[in-house]
């Protein structure tokens, strides 16, 4: 980047230099001109250097660009309880770089864009490389994605986290309701203006893992179909106002001795304490199957300031255990509802892009010199997670004692939006539990109230 700011820089001073030299005498007009003329044939050839939410490298003609990006999200989180130290249980008070990510990405010769981006925060848990892809847009209806990169399943999950709600996603966030990041194939684009689609086939075993299982009837893959829609751009209006529907269906025979897959757990939207984990009833076997079927509806609603967010997910879970020739058929389920208003009077619409929210800008950035500026958000939110076909006596997944199969939270949230890259987050999170959970051997609890804080830079 700076290496480019010194080339346009020297071509400037030699337009100056020149200008000088025929002002003086020393060149005539035609000379100077000549030069000029060589000079600013040069400068058609050169690249640029610009700076719009980071750097980015782009080519004379266009057709390639290099950007770098990153993100920071520092959070503080206190819980009503402080039992941290004890199994079952996260609601320590405590700092945490929840997020760290480096990355590039860009454009070569048009047709092809391509990212790849490391998690530094995640790199203790062997999960460094966050996504790797490679999009092929030789046709503008139906791009060819491959790597690993988010599946098109949820509006939440596709919604970055620089840009959601509150300071966690809801529990349709779960792994065994939505897939997240995932190594496969996808065919997507717009089918017309407001009008999206994506058909993926990913490995099934989620961000950093293959199937090292080739034994037995499953082979793993996970078959997903996406489509979502603004009414408001179907229809041509020109209106401030976003309304977003879209619908997601995903199945996989899952690799059943693949670690992860039988075993689901889910913590508190505060990022407490785990309520619910639950594994499979005997120690299943390459020969017995488990089928997955994820459901997921979404809804978004703008007008001008004001949004409101849905979204129900849901996950049929079907075990056939030959050696005891049972079988079951259990299903988990979640719903959110959000609602925020951005009080300094910005538009949702104008965040929205490709299917999904993205950068808030404020009308006016903060000036910490006027104290004037910024952007205010003020969010409210309720969530359910309803997996009460899993109990301690079921067959297929079972209940882990002392934990409890449903839970709901309300939540409240205040934003701060400094300028389009820099965040400051205010969360207070109340959770119910269905049933009371135990922390540790001691400690009984019927919820968690917790206050979550963050300060975010991204480019």
């Amino acid at each position: 980047a700076l290496l480019g700011m010194s080339f346009n820089a020297a071509a400037d001073a030699t337009e100056d230099l020149v200008n000088a030299l025929v002002t003086k005498g020393v060149l005539t007009e035609d000379e100077g001109s000549l030069l000029s003329k060589g000079n600013t044939s040069q400068k058609k050839n050169e690249g640029k250097v610009r700076f719009k939410d980071g750097f980015k490298l782009e080519s004379a003609d266009g057709n390639s660009s290099l950007a770098i990006n990153g993100r920071v999200q520092l959070d503080y989180r206190t819980f009503d309880t402080d039992s941290g130290s004890l199994a079952n249980s996260g609601n320590a008070d405590t700092f945490d770089i929840r997020r760290a990510y480096l990355g590039a990405g860009g454009t070569f010769n048009k047709y092809y864009d391509w990212k790849l981006v490391a998690n530094f925060a995640e790199a203790k848990n062997s999960l460094f490389l966050d996504e790797a892809f490679v999009n092929i847009k030789w046709f503008k209806n139906a791009n060819i994605q491959a790597g690993q990169f988010k599946m098109p399943i949820s509006l939440e999950e596709r919604t970055s986290s620089r840009f959601t709600n509150f300071t966690e996603r809801s529990f349709n966030n779960n792994g065994a309701l939505v897939a997240g990041k995932d190594q496969g194939l996808m065919l997507h684009g717009p089918i017309t203006k407001g009008l999206n689609y994506a058909l993926a086939l990913s490995s099934g075993n989620g961000q950093n893992t293959d199937d090292v299982n080739d034994v037995g009837d499953s082979d793993s893959l996970e078959y997903i179909g996406h489509v979502d829609m603004n009414l408001i751009d179907l229809t041509g209006s020109k209106a401030d106002a976003v309304v977003h529907l879209g619908g997601s269906y995903a199945y996989s025979d899952l690799n059943v001795t693949q670690s992860g897959n039988a075993a689901i757990s889910q913590k508190t939207l505060g990022r407490g304490s785990t309520f619910f984990t639950s594994a499979a009833t005997n120690s299943l076997a390459v020969t017995d199957t488990m089928d997955r079927t994820r459901y997921n509806l979404e809804a978004a609603l703008t007008n001008g300031p004001f949004k409101f967010q849905s979204e129900y997910s849901k996950a049929e879970i079907d075990i056939t255990d030959t050696s005891s020739s049972t079988s079951s058929s259990q299903d988990i389920n979640a719903f959110y509802a959000d609602i925020s208003w951005l009080v300094t009077g910005e538009s949702y619409k104008d965040s929205y892009k490709k299917g999904k929210f993205d950068r808030i800008k404020p009308k006016q950035n903060f000036n910490p010199d006027e104290f004037t500026g910024g952007a205010w958000e003020l969010a409210l939110g309720y969530a359910k997670f309803d997996a009460s076909d899993i109990t301690s006596s079921s067959n297929g997944l079972k209940l882990s004692s002392g934990f409890t199969n449903e839970a709901d939270t309300v939540r409240a949230g205040i934003k701060f939006i400094a300028d389009p890259n820099t965040r400051i987050m205010f969360n207070v999170v109340k959770t119910n539990y269905e049933d009371d959970v135990t922390l540790g051997t001691s400690s009984i609890e019927s919820g968690e109230l917790a206050a979550n804080m963050r300060v975010q830079y991204d480019f």
